[in-house]
């Protein structure tokens, strides 16, 4: 019964790991590309085809010319669950947990408007 727990455990922990991976297009291998919601084996074929046939990806937009169908609404898509260009997530993609920087925490932080100090009691004393 311990050993079924165990292995249930840590099932779901090999597929917490896959959901929230990134992936690189220039280093990753078609398992992995098929790992990203919205990759599928054949876009993961066409990602590898081109790269060999072209070399790595540069950024984000030669990712999009080079491959057929990525668009700029697929690739705000494929960003968000995971997928990266040379490292980088497409920019105006919403970033998922792990690409958030500290930068950026700090930026969402100072955009928050201060709370109002609240008015301290007037002095007994001073109001007669």
């Amino acid at each position: 019964m311990i050993k079924k727990l165990m292995l249930a455990v840590a099932t779901l922990v090999a597929t917490m790991s896959f959901a929230f991976a990134q992936v690189d297009v220039n280093k990753a291998d078609a398992a992995a590309l098929d790992s990203v919601k919205g990759v599928g084996p054949a876009m993961s074929k066409k990602i590898i085809d081109e790269r060999t046939k072209g070399g790595e990806f540069k950024d984000w937009a030669d990712f999009q010319k080079r491959v057929k169908g990525v668009g700029d609404k697929n690739a705000a898509k494929l960003s968000a669950a995971g997928l990266q260009v040379n490292g980088k997530s497409k920019e105006g993609a919403p970033m998922t947990t792990e690409t958030k920087t500290a930068k950026t925490e700090k930026t969402e932080k100072a955009a928050k408007p201060a709370k109002p100090e609240a008015k301290k009691p007037a002095d007994a004393k001073a109001a007669m």
